[in-house]
């Protein structure tokens, strides 16, 4: 079934795309949480319309993201642990403590838009992704030090 998403979804497409989704994943899923339309003719003729008067609007977003990019390029953020035995951490870092420690320095951005590249389970530097828009992420630096 063809539908047209309203939403972003990991692992299925951005906000506006028309997928293939299977007809018990639309039904019971996509259509009850409103995250998606069925993509009928007169929905894909007022998609179509939408992208055409929202263009400025995402080139906009797009140079905003890509501003703070810039920005965060240049930032190592510093998380401070309670730490044990052979530089363990008690717990581990999470998106949200990244999230929290951005906001500390101007930059509010969401916890679901920050992946982590490993499991950050000890001291040391590491490297999360910050995905400011669809075609805008950028990779930081975060560096965990015994509290």
């Amino acid at each position: 079934m063809k539908i047209i998403l309203k939403e972003t979804l990991k692992n299925l497409g951005a906000q506006g795309d028309i997928v293939n989704v299977k007809d018990g994943y639309a039904n019971n899923f996509l259509f009850p949480k409103g995250f998606a339309i069925m993509a009928t003719s007169s929905n894909i003729k007022m998609h179509e319309e939408n992208n055409r008067q929202g263009a400025l609007k995402r080139a906009k977003m797009k140079n905003d993201a890509e501003s703070i990019s810039e920005r965060l390029k240049e930032i190592t953020l510093t998380i401070g642990m309670k730490a044990g035995s052979n530089d363990k951490i008690f717990g581990s870092v999470t998106p949200l403590q990244i999230s929290q420690v951005l906001k500390t320095k101007g930059f509010d951005i969401d916890r679901r838009k920050i992946e982590l590249v490993g499991d950050i389970k000890t001291l040391g530097t590491y490297s999360a992704i910050v995905n400011l828009h669809r075609d805008v992420a950028v990779k930081i630096a975060v560096e965990v030090v015994a509290e």
